[in-house]
């Protein structure tokens, strides 16, 4: 049965909130290590324990939260591309298992550049000479990180690659498209600033929104891509048809001027 009017408009929003709040409760439950350590961290109100807590959800993340990311980008994906009514559960955990050793091995690598530049940003923020200067292109760089961890999880549901190959497009993807890349930062962190102050949408409705969010992003731009390389490709097949059609009408008027030679000599 299909509601018109105003309750076909709050039949959908329900829905929506129906989807939202199960995957991103799903994506939660199934990264319960890191979100814990991430919690101890926040409510102890020390910056130095907030610090600390940093290394054991590096430790987990690859391990928890980033199959589980994958998993939910595989249902967003899912939505953004016109299968709304795809089945919840089954998706996310088939999306869970497909993408669990890829993910695993994706997070292990962004989660040692995380560190390498957590690291050297800390280190060369507490000199006292000109080197201080050299934290901000840290900064710079882990933001273009941040883009590229994005990036990771949208190539690994959308397109078959091997893992290094996903890390890499996902690194070029975000440098060559840096307008797309920082509104999608942006808005992510715009989403994560907004549920912060209304811890319900933490639970229901961050992680599963901003996927939602970068994925429809994310296939604006590479669809723009594949419509660039197709009109590429249409035009180098109409130059090399054009070519063809020159070659054969040159042969033509070749064999035409032999038959009007051979008729002379005649």
């Amino acid at each position: 049965m299909e509601y018109r009017g105003l309750m076909g408009g709050f039949y959908r929003i329900s829905e929506w909130v129906m989807r939202l709040s199960a995957i991103n409760v799903l994506w939660i439950i199934c990264s319960i290590p890191f979100f814990f350590f991430a919690l101890t961290g926040l409510m102890s109100g020390d910056v130095n324990m907030l610090i600390q807590s940093i290394f054991p959800m590096a430790a987990v993340a690859p391990f928890t939260l980033f199959p589980a990311t994958a998993a939910m980008y595989t249902v967003a994906r899912k939505w953004v591309t016109g299968d709304e009514d795809v089945p919840l559960f089954k998706t996310f955990f088939k999306g869970y298992k497909e993408n669990f050793v890829q993910s695993l091995v994706g997070g292990i690598l962004f989660v040692l550049i995380g560190i390498l530049l957590f690291v050297s940003y800390r280190f060369y923020s507490n000199l006292d000479n000109m080197l201080v200067l050299l934290s901000y292109m840290f900064i710079a760089m882990g933001i273009v990180m941040a883009g590229a961890l994005f990036n990771f999880f949208c190539i690994m549901t959308h397109l078959h690659m091997k893992t290094f190959q996903v890390v890499k497009n996902s690194f070029l993807l975000t440098i060559g498209n840096p307008v797309r890349s920082v509104s999608t930062i942006v808005g992510n962190l715009a989403i994560l600033i907004v549920s912060y102050n209304f811890s319900f949408l933490l639970v229901f409705f961050a992680g599963s929104i901003g996927a939602a969010f970068t994925f429809w992003q994310f296939n604006r731009s590479f669809d723009k891509i594949k419509q660039k390389q197709e009109a590429m490709e249409e035009a180098e097949r109409e130059k090399a048809e054009e070519e063809a059609s020159e070659n054969e009408t040159l042969e033509l008027d070749g064999d035409t001027n032999t038959s009007k030679n051979g008729d002379k000599s005649n």
